[in-house]
């Protein structure tokens, strides 16, 4: 067992051991891979706790996750756990948000179409599947950007929406009102 398993094995949920840990890999990029590799373990406890990590290192240094975009791209749809596939839809958010954003023209050059698309596939599949309400609003985000570029995205996404509005909890309605609210300008 490799020390950043030992580490992850023994991770509390509390934010400043995550924290930590996301430093580690902040400060030794070298085990940026071992941890996607970690997260990728889709049947062991030990994949999600990865997840946390992996969300706080890319909301911290989303370069890091470049390289290995198809990888994870290609993997994002087999995590089924509660608890891995929050942070990583926050993870699609950022890529999502940055790859949209003016400012932030580098990554534009490497979020492939075929990614983009996966992308769209992927958040289509966390809104309709009983997903947690956190992981459902980062999709939503990230679907409205990506409507932007394909344009069928919007209406379908309009649908669900209102299909689902009055059945969901708070979090959920606040999150897809102000979405809906962007789609209707």
């Amino acid at each position: 067992m490799s020390t950043l398993q030992f580490k992850l094995k023994n991770l509390k949920a509390y934010r400043k051991d995550r924290k930590e840990l996301a430093n580690l890999i902040l400060n030794e990029p070298d085990l940026f891979k071992q941890l996607l590799d970690l997260c990728f373990k889709f049947d062991d406890a030990i994949s999600y706790k990865a997840a946390w990590v992996l969300e706080m290192v890319c909301l911290e240094n989303i370069k890091l996750l470049i390289p290995h975009l198809h990888r994870f791209f290609d993997n994002l749809p087999k995590v089924h756990k509660h608890q891995a596939v929050r942070p990583m839809a926050k993870i699609c958010e950022k890529l999502t948000l940055h790859f949209y954003s003016k400012k932030t023209m580098s990554l534009q050059i490497v979020l492939l179409k075929k990614q983009r698309e996966q992308l769209t596939e992927i958040c289509f599949d966390w809104l309709i599947t009983n997903q947690k309400v956190a992981a459902k609003a980062y999709a939503m985000q990230c679907l409205f950007l990506l409507g932007t570029e394909f344009k069928w995205i919007h209406p379908e996404l309009k649908i669900l929406l209102n299909k689902d509005f009055q059945s969901q909890q708070p979090a959920f309605k606040s999150r897809a009102k102000n979405i809906l609210n962007k789609l209707e300008v």
